[in-house]
């Protein structure tokens, strides 16, 4: 019989929301997350807001000793994985613990942990860099740290592919247990990088928004004024599970996975390919492995970054593979609430579109008010929008070129 992958718990660290309930009310509601800097003095940037998480207790989730030995970015991913397991009901369960594996990803780490070493190495000596300096730096810590706390030990590694890190995750993830190799596999990505490096280094190149005087409303997504991305921060964990695994123990099931495309744009380290020919390839993978009709496809969650030309070139990658239905589907940028979670980023879009399909309603996109003739698609403007779908897809793409879609429907049994 075919191996079936199916979501049967979530978890969310976000900056509208630190569990999913919170975060789905806030994206239907159209609540951004964006504001000023906190983190640390921005005010000699050319940047000076972010999405940050608020309100975050790691514990909640971590013992106080424990959490003291992780960055930051390792807390988040730990924190919204103890959601995801609660949530899947899995401690409940008789499980086998070495058919359970966890692939989680950040794009870049724990680069607070390497700020702050950098600074004693330059102020102090390299005597008193930290002993946990690398352990906490280093990304597959994370889904190291938790397999340990739960004894899982199945199938272990991090993924970094950038602002696909997390699809990629969940994508392979999917494919693990289609191939037998487990039967659940916590998945997704964690990302804490609102510092002083790196928003200096993205706001060098260009990439993020610098409309400091009205931060709620710098994350516009296919608008035609939008100048950049904002940073996000956070953590996004799904617990994947083979069908009769999850049927057999009783598990609550979001939503069926039913397909994973990918592909590299091998155009240019940073910019997308401006006929958006590799994201079109990855989204007719995603599709051609699901075995859905294009036309049962009803909302895609998009990459949509708030930049020129990811948001132009997407809408031509959306165009080229639905032809005429693309103006028939429902495509938001939840980036224009949460900012952009960059390893993150995929897994809270993928669990976006898990609760879309349960709920039946799409999530706009927000601060959508002046059309891009570029950009000539159904974004969902503003307000959420109640439809009847079946089958949709989140897209997520990366510097670098890589190129990450996952296919998910309304389980049927």
């Amino acid at each position: 019989m075919k191996r079936r992958v199916v979501v049967t718990g979530v978890g969310v660290i976000s900056p509208i929301g630190n569990d999913a309930a919170t975060l789905w009310s806030n994206l239907v509601n159209g609540v951004s997350g964006v504001d000023k800097i906190t983190a640390f003095n921005a005010d000699d940037l050319p940047v000076q807001i972010a999405a940050e998480v608020k309100g975050f207790d790691a514990s909640q989730y971590i013992n106080p000793k424990e959490a003291k030995r992780m960055d930051v970015v390792t807390q988040f991913g730990v924190a919204a994985s103890e959601q995801a397991i609660r949530d899947s009901g899995l401690p409940d369960s008789n499980i086998d613990l070495e058919r359970i594996g966890v692939i989680v990803g950040s794009g870049i780490g724990g680069i607070q942990t390497f700020e702050r070493n950098h600074a004693t190495l330059l102020n102090k000596g390299r005597r008193f860099i930290s002993p946990l300096f690398i352990p906490m730096m280093i990304p597959d810590i994370i889904p190291g740290q938790i397999a340990i706390n739960h004894g899982f030990m199945g199938p272990n590694y991090s993924v970094t592919s950038a602002c696909a890190t997390s699809s990629h995750a969940i994508g392979i993830a999917m494919r693990h247990i289609l191939c037998g190799d487990a039967d659940v596999i916590i998945t997704g990505g964690t990302e804490a990088s609102i510092t002083p490096l790196a928003v200096a280094g993205f706001t060098n190149m260009k990439a993020l928004s610098k409309r400091n005087n009205e931060p709620q409303k710098a994350s516009r997504p296919f608008e035609l004024r939008r100048d950049g991305f904002v940073m996000g921060e956070g953590a996004g964990i799904i617990v994947l599970e083979e069908l009769q695994h999850a049927v057999r123990r009783g598990a609550n099931i979001y939503a069926e996975l039913t397909g994973y495309g990918f592909s590299a744009d091998a155009h240019h380290i940073t910019a997308p390919h401006p006929e958006g020919k590799g994201a079109a390839l990855a989204m007719e993978a995603a599709i051609r492995m699901s075995e859905i009709p294009k036309e049962d496809f009803g909302y895609i969650n998009a990459h949509g970054t708030s930049t020129y030309f990811n948001d132009k070139f997407e809408t031509l990658a959306m165009k080229s593979v639905f032809g005429q239905q693309a103006y028939k589907l429902n495509i938001s940028s939840t980036k224009s609430m949460t900012g952009h979670m960059l390893g993150a980023a995929g897994a809270v879009e993928l669990i976006t579109l898990c609760l879309s399909l349960q709920h039946q309603i799409i999530p706009p996109t927000i601060n959508y008010e002046e059309p891009d003739p570029d950009c000539d698609l159904c974004y969902t403007p503003n307000t959420a929008v109640e439809k009847t779908f079946t089958a949709g897809l989140s897209s997520n793409f990366g510097f670098g070129g890589h190129n990450a879609v996952i296919a998910a429907k309304i389980f049927e049994s």
